[in-house]
């Protein structure tokens, strides 16, 4: 039998990941299924631990955490497998504040289901974005989403869509601008002030903000959203509809698919990659949409 490698990220969830690794770890063994499980010591070990496991012939090897560790994880099956071909079979068993990755493929049983799926061991192959040198599962996020990513640091004790509501509220009122941008996609260039570019290949961020609600992850394209700058006030009235997917026709919003997305600034601009931040100050970022390149366990 096969033998999965479960990673878990003790960081996760502001510490669900460990507990939900323990009650994980039962299920599994209850299932009959051949596995073993490693930690996380610090940021980037997920990486080192995915690759080792690919390497090893672990299948699936199985995220425990939540964005972050599954785009540790993905890079490290990235550096396994460098033949140009599929690059290796995730798992996820989600554990962190936010899990939109999750979000495409969760059936509504839990812990159970997940590890009932991993078990049972079912694949999708789906795409993968490129972004310079790093790979994504879920999305991009430059800046508003970003600036609210990095605020949402301060709150050790929340999780979800709360904690990301809060940090988009704290965001709106006390710091934050829209940079002048320049957004190319597949050739078409549009520059002004934007309040966000979120780049998806699915569908949620931040634990319930629908901002592509039309993403499919295996599509073999971007699904781009544009909001330009607008007042605080706007920022308000928009929040409701981007956690329900109903801001896709709001005046300031423009929602296109593309395959490759240039993204560059004069100024510096903050950005996020599956929940992690990525830069503060960047000037330019290029992305780029790798299709049917992972398989991830699904039911």
């Amino acid at each position: 039998m096969t033998r999965m490698r479960l990673i878990v990220n003790p960081a996760a969830g502001r510490g669900y990941a460990i507990r939900t690794a323990e009650y994980a770890r039962r299920l599994l063994e209850g299932l009959g299924a051949a596995f073993d499980l490693v930690q996380t010591g610090a940021p980037g070990d997920g990486i080192r631990l995915a690759e080792e496991a690919a390497r090893e012939g672990c299948n699936p090897v199985v995220a425990v955490g939540g964005d972050g560790t599954v785009h540790e994880v993905l890079n490290g099956l990235v550096r396994a497998h460098d033949n140009g071909g599929p690059i290796g079979t995730l798992g996820v068993i989600p554990a962190g504040s936010g899990n939109d990755f999750d979000y495409m493929f969760r059936a509504k049983d839990g812990l159970a289901g997940a590890c009932r799926r991993l078990a049972e061991g079912k694949t999708r192959l789906i795409d993968v974005g490129r972004i310079d040198d790093r790979y994504f599962a879920n999305a991009v996020g430059i800046g508003f989403d970003a600036a609210v990513n990095i605020v949402s640091r301060k709150y050790r004790r929340l999780r979800g869509l709360l904690l990301y509501l809060l940090s988009a509220l704290e965001t709106i009122f006390v710091y934050y601008k829209a940079p002048t941008v320049c957004v190319n996609y597949d050739g078409t260039e549009v520059r002004g002030k934007m309040l966000l570019v979120s780049v998806g290949n699915g569908r949620r961020i931040g634990g319930g903000f629908m901002l592509t609600p039309s993403a499919e992850v295996d599509d073999g394209v971007f699904d781009l959203c544009l909001a330009r700058e607008v007042s605080r006030l706007e920022i308000l009235r928009l929040i409701p509809h981007v956690i329900r997917g109903t801001h896709v026709n709001k005046p300031p919003v423009t929602m296109v698919r593309a395959h490759k997305i240039v993204v560059t600034s004069d100024g510096g601009l903050p950005s996020h990659v599956d929940g992690e931040i990525y830069t503060l100050d960047a000037h330019r970022l290029e992305m780029e949409v790798l299709p049917q390149r992972l398989r991830v366990v699904c039911g």
